[in-house]
């Protein structure tokens, strides 16, 4: 009889909820597995070692948080205007993604003491700014106003999670519609 093992995706996931909500050092072997109900022996099946795993859970934040978020945003067509609404949609919902910005920010935390994973964060936050310039760049022709645009655009997607505001008497939700109007004009 064959035995079960636990899929590499799920050690994976488990090891990006950790990192969210425990920092790099809560990814550890023993916990994962007590939290996946294994044992030890199943993470060594996929993973060399603790540092295999960070190193995809990297990729698959890279994947999940880039490249799944660009395809989204680019799935069903549209002019560029049509392409950053919908690129706003998936960023707000995180829906059907691994990772949230959450994620993101335990990733900017651990970049702090890594060099390896700041050159990470680096290369992920250069790809986003550069799919936003394409897209601003669609219809704005000043590259000054592109560049402020994209800037505004991704303090606001990290930023707004940080605070904790009354609006005067709007929904944090209206404000967001607000300011992705601005950035659309």
């Amino acid at each position: 009889m064959a035995v079960a093992r636990t899929p590499r995706g799920s050690w994976i996931a488990a090891g990006l909820q950790a990192l969210t909500s425990g920092g790099v050092e809560a990814v550890r072997i023993e916990v994962l597995a007590k939290e996946l109900g294994v044992t030890r022996g199943g993470f060594y099946w996929h993973f060399a070692d603790r540092q295999a795993l960070l190193e995809e859970m990297l990729d698959a934040w890279e994947g999940d948080a880039t490249t799944a978020v660009i395809e989204k945003a680019e799935a069903a067509g549209g002019d560029a205007r049509t392409r950053l609404r919908r690129l706003f949609a998936v960023a707000a919902s995180g829906e059907g993604l691994l990772t949230d910005i959450f994620t993101d920010f335990a990733i900017r935390d651990w970049s702090r003491r890594e060099p390896a994973v700041a050159e990470r964060l680096r290369r992920v936050d250069n790809r986003r700014m550069a799919y936003l310039r394409e897209l601003f760049g669609e219809f704005c022709t000043d590259p000054d106003d592109v560049e402020a645009r994209c800037t505004l655009c991704f303090m606001v997607w990290i930023g707004n999670r940080l605070l904790d505001l009354d609006h005067g008497g709007r929904s944090p939700a209206e404000v967001m519609e607000l300011i992705q109007r601005r950035l659309l004009q």
